[in-house]
């Protein structure tokens, strides 16, 4: 059996906790119902009676590596504290990682406990097994309730001055837009997370007879992003409108972290992602527009007319390996499952 570590995806609603191999091989999964109300006590204990039960069946035959975990908030990842999760009542300022060792009694210079923020794992888990394997440098956009981000540089995760680097949320693609709740005006997260799909479906109901976005809103089913997303596959040109806004603020965000960052790959993941047919076309025709970057070595199309694309004509397959990909994650929920259980591997 091979040496082996273990994986934490803390949610607001399920917890998920693996043993995978070191080479990727998805050992067992276990999910649980996390519940919240019962306090952080209670959803510590089942983590790590999770925990102590899949290493010691695994422990048997291979080394236990170490524990990450993925956590939804704002961390400091070197104490392994949280401090601040809006999904995790009762959790600001708590030593997690501490308490964790302290449960599962692990000794000085034994296998290792690594917290960190969820949306960094999942783009790990990405650049390991996902959409950017074999690519070293790259960054994740996570379209969930909000909008998360992670980067990778040289395999490893990058944390900025304080752990916080890749809030690509809370990045302004308009001054004088949406308040978010962070405070600014016009986020990037007020535009193409699930929250912003559904808030500019009720302004397109108030506003105007959007009549099938009201009837869908007054079925008494759920009136999410994704039932939004049906009403674009039967022709609806209300709920397509609000996709178009999706791609044009992704496409805004996109040309400032390629012309910044300039990364081999950028990967789209989260719950919204899956319309990506809805939103993906005006995305990129933002991003070949406002990105001097991405247009001057994007393939030529020769059914755009794209002077910036034009000139890359006859670039060589050299050049081309010089490309920067815009891709969608392929690992689904399980990027940050299986980036988390890479952490143990890359902490020394």
């Amino acid at each position: 059996m091979p040496d082996f570590s273990i994986g934490v995806d803390l949610g607001g609603t399920n917890l998920r906790i693996a043993a995978v191999s070191a080479a990727g091989e998805l050992l067992e999964k276990v999910e649980v119902t996390t519940k919240l109300a019962l306090g952080r006590d209670h959803v510590i204990h089942e983590m790590c009676t999770a925990i102590q039960v899949l290493s010691g069946k695994y422990e048997k035959t291979g080394s236990f590596r170490g524990v990450g975990i993925g956590i939804p908030g704002l961390m400091e990842v070197q104490s392994g504290t949280v401090l601040k999760a809006a999904n995790l009542p009762g959790w600001e300022n708590y030593a997690v990682r501490a308490e964790i060792e302290r449960r599962l009694g692990l000794p000085k210079n034994a296998a290792r406990v690594v917290l960190e923020n969820d949306a960094r794992v999942a783009a790990l888990g990405e650049q390991w097994l996902g959409a950017g394997r074999g690519v070293e440098n790259m960054a994740i956009l996570t379209l969930g309730t909000g909008i998360g981000g992670g980067i990778v540089l040289g395999g490893k995760i990058w944390h900025g001055v304080n752990g916080m680097a890749g809030e690509f949320g809370h990045v302004t693609i308009e001054p004088e837009g949406p308040r978010c709740g962070c405070g600014n005006r016009g986020c990037a997260e007020q535009y193409a997370s699930a929250g912003a799909i559904v808030r500019m479906a009720r302004e397109a109901i108030d506003g105007v007879e959007a009549v099938a976005l009201a009837q869908g809103a007054a079925s008494g089913a759920e009136f999410g992003a994704k039932a939004i997303y049906d009403l674009v596959l039967g022709g609806d040109l209300d709920a397509r409108r609000i996709f178009q806004t999706v791609g044009w603020a992704l496409g805004i965000l996109l040309a400032d972290l390629v012309n910044v960052l300039n990364l081999e790959m950028f990967v789209i993941g989260g719950g919204v992602s899956r319309a990506w047919d809805a939103f993906a076309p005006r995305m990129f025709e933002e991003l070949r527009q406002r990105s001097v970057v991405y247009a001057a070595t994007v393939p030529f199309d020769p059914g755009k007319d794209n002077v910036f694309s034009r000139e890359t004509a006859d670039q060589s397959e050299r050049d081309a390996e010089r490309r920067t990909i815009i891709t969608q994650a392929r690992l689904g929920g399980d990027a940050g499952l299986y980036g988390a259980t890479r952490l143990p591997w890359l902490s020394d």
